[in-house]
């Protein structure tokens, strides 16, 4: 199979290089260091198990799609809309697309621009990279995916590369879980620079992700999705199974980079003034990340 990864971050780079050990031809696109790093010495993937380099190819542009058999979609998501318009030209007619992004409304975003079918994915995995060319496992990995007509052999593939997938007609359910997640350790961890478990022993701290959380809920609640009866149960047990995972906001922060946080909890405060409620748990998050990332465009124009 012809997989084509589009934003080849840490999660991209992640699922690419499983892949690529289980034999499918893998194309990274990215940015113009990851990709010299890959041509050069292979992707290397580290995990708790081996740290192996792995043989893929690698290219900024978007044209590294054409004739995939599948396109992971793993930018950002204020990157969406753009790298969509950029890959559609290039796009096979039978191709199949999965959206494995934060947030719950990329997938959409995404279908529509590209006029086609794509599945949304809850993906579950903590990864950073510390070097170009370098991506490291630090814990999970399964999927959640929407049904489709490729689902069967999606899972399969994935399952025979070690990558755990499930298909689930509560995909938004998933992702809406995955979305509270997010709200309750992303920022935090983003405005402490600090990991999921040294970060939840700081008094205080669970409080304040009780308030987001309930707010996400009530969000939830208001807009027609159910969540598990257990979430508060689940958002504690991220710290438990990824202690030394830093969210994927404090990485962007920390690297001097543009956040999701519009996308997490700048969408529940957005979602909530639509409902006639307000977040300010979430507010004040969005607002302090926001804050932090104006600093750091000052510091750096």
């Amino acid at each position: 199979m012809k997989v084509a990864v589009m934003g080849a971050g840490a999660v991209g780079c992640y699922y690419g290089a499983m892949l690529a050990r289980a034999g499918h031809d893998i194309c990274l696109i990215g940015r113009a260091a990851h990709v010299e790093a890959v041509n050069a010495h292979g992707l290397i993937l580290e995990t708790s198990d081996f740290t192996e380099a792995i043989a893929a190819s690698a290219m900024v542009q978007a044209s590294g799609v054409a004739d995939a058999d599948v396109v992971l979609f793993c930018v950002k998501s204020n990157d969406t809309i753009k790298a969509g318009e950029a890959m559609a030209p290039y796009l096979k007619e039978s191709v199949t697309i999965l959206s494995l992004q934060n947030g719950v409304d990329n997938a959409e975003r995404l279908q529509a621009v590209l006029q086609r079918h794509v599945i949304p994915a809850a993906v579950y995995v903590a990864t950073d990279m510390p070097a170009p060319g370098h991506v490291r496992h630090h814990g999970r990995g399964e999927l959640v995916i929407g049904p489709s007509l490729a689902s069967a052999e999606l899972t399969a593939v994935f399952a025979a590369a070690g990558i755990p997938t499930q298909v689930s007609d509560a995909v938004n359910e998933a992702l809406w879980t995955k979305l509270i997640v997010n709200c309750a350790y992303n920022a935090l961890s983003a405005i402490a620079q600090l990991p999921y478990g040294r970060l939840i022993e700081v008094a205080g701290v669970i409080e304040v992700m009780r308030d987001v959380g309930r707010e996400c809920v009530d969000v939830a609640s208001r807009s027609g999705v159910s969540v598990p009866r257990d979430i508060w149960d689940m958002v504690l047990g991220i710290a438990a199974s990824m202690p030394n995972q830093y969210s994927s906001t404090a990485q962007d922060l920390a690297r001097g980079k543009q956040t999701e946080i519009e996308h997490l909890n700048g969408y529940i405060v957005r979602r909530a003034a639509e409902l006639g409620v307000s977040a300010p748990a979430n507010r004040s998050l969005l607002v302090t990340v926001k804050l932090i990332e104006a600093k750091t465009a000052n510091e750096n124009p």
